[in-house]
């Protein structure tokens, strides 16, 4: 990967929908050779696909939280019920397992706060394999969601 694969990376994170001709005329290349450079940067997998970013306000989300899990147990079957539990839940848009006193920590979105009464109380902790949920409600995000360092 060099400098302009760098650049056109950039470029993607930003505006995933940008045509070759406008990709080239940022990397000071022709479209055919951008288009190519992307093509490639999809294949080896350094693009992994492209999305969307929808407002979350207009879907009627208004609550944005980050959840800890602890397990009750480390085992497999408690890692797998858990895994199949987080793909069943819309809310979850996020997952990841942890070091430290949480095993999982969540990002979740939700409607309103009975909402995300309603998700902890009634999905999360009724669950076997969870021990304790820990909630940390989102007051504002100075920084929106960025791309990665390229």
């Amino acid at each position: 990967m060099d400098e302009i694969d760098s650049r056109l990376l950039a470029e993607v994170q930003k505006r995933a929908d940008i045509t070759a001709q406008d990709l080239g005329a940022v990397l000071n290349l022709s479209p055919s050779q951008a288009a190519r450079r992307r093509q490639r940067l999809e294949a080896e997998g350094v693009i992994l696909g492209y999305g969307a970013r929808l407002d979350p306000g207009k879907l009627g989300l208004t609550v944005q939280a980050f959840v800890q899990v602890q397990m009750a147990a480390h085992s497999a079957d408690n890692a797998r019920s858990f895994a199949s539990l987080m793909a069943q839940l819309p809310e979850v848009v996020s997952c990841w397992t942890m070091t430290g006193e949480a095993d999982y920590l969540l990002r979740v979105w939700c409607a309103d706060l009975p909402a995300l009464n309603a998700l902890i109380h009634h999905r999360l902790l009724p669950h076997p394999a969870v021990a304790r949920v820990q909630s940390q409600i989102v007051m504002d995000q100075p920084k929106v969601d960025a791309g990665l360092p390229v």
